[in-house]
């Protein structure tokens, strides 16, 4: 009983100080900015529009199919193109409807619905989290770390790592080159843009070697990024390297 007072008083103050600032500012759909009822949760309108990636997909890179395939299947660039990175799941599609939730992710500060998407990352990508060694969360470069105070990655990888208790080492990777943004590049702009960008500390090799490694991103565009980030872990000794975005693009 002793220590159950404390608790309960410590949840009556957390209740009544959400309570206060639901009143000061009310919570809102982090898609169309309408009021809902509570942090992180999406209008019922936006939530109907959210298109969820489930199979059938690329067994590859996850990209959904429109029919159904195979479960191995994989897309005709992956069959072409094998990317560094084993595989690659993400929860959304980045459309209309979910870019601006990463955009107030990214740019904004808003992490009010961070354990959200987590639980969507969570769902799309279980297959991936399983008997993984470690979360890496792909790394900015330390100006523009500076600049913008915080990873959204590492964010999400936080995030996954306190539901799964995976351990999350951000310090695996490093960006080591100072790249351009990549939001109106060609897919062969992007890849040159990124190439070499990415490194693994000599220290961090003993470390990672013969280790299943979950890559986290915000959203996959290309996979230019995750596929930089995956060659420069496999060449340190990683032994399978897996790729977990909240959005990703699909070509219509």
């Amino acid at each position: 009983m002793a220590l159950s007072l404390p608790m309960r008083s410590v949840q009556a103050a957390h209740a009544a100080w959400r309570l206060v600032a639901d009143m000061v500012y009310p919570p809102r759909c982090p898609s169309c900015q309408t009021y809902v009822g509570a942090d992180g949760n999406f209008c019922g309108a936006c939530f109907q529009k959210l298109r969820m990636i489930d199979a059938p997909m690329c067994a590859c890179c996850g990209i959904p199919f429109v029919i159904a395939v195979e479960a191995d299947t994989r897309c005709p660039e992956c069959l072409v193109s094998p990317p560094a990175f084993d595989t690659a799941r993400a929860a959304l599609v980045y459309d209309a409807v979910s870019a601006p939730l990463v955009t107030a992710l990214k740019f904004h500060d808003q992490w009010v619905g961070l354990e959200r998407y987590v639980a969507m990352m969570l769902r799309a990508g279980k297959p991936l989290l399983d008997g993984a060694d470690m979360l890496v969360p792909v790394p900015l470069h330390w100006r523009r770390l500076l600049r913008r105070k915080f990873n959204q990655s590492a964010l999400l990888a936080y995030g996954l790592s306190r539901v799964t208790d995976i351990p999350c080492a951000p310090e695996m990777l490093q960006r080591t080159i100072y790249t351009k943004p990549q939001m109106r590049m060609t897919r062969k702009e992007r890849l040159t843009n990124v190439k070499r960008a990415f490194a693994v500390p000599e220290s961090a090799y003993e470390t990672l070697r013969n280790k299943v490694v979950v890559l986290v991103d915000d959203v996959v565009t290309t996979g230019a990024t995750v596929n930089a980030c995956a060659k420069a872990l496999k060449k340190a000794g990683a032994k399978d390297v897996r790729v977990l975005a909240l959005a990703r693009t699909v070509k219509e």
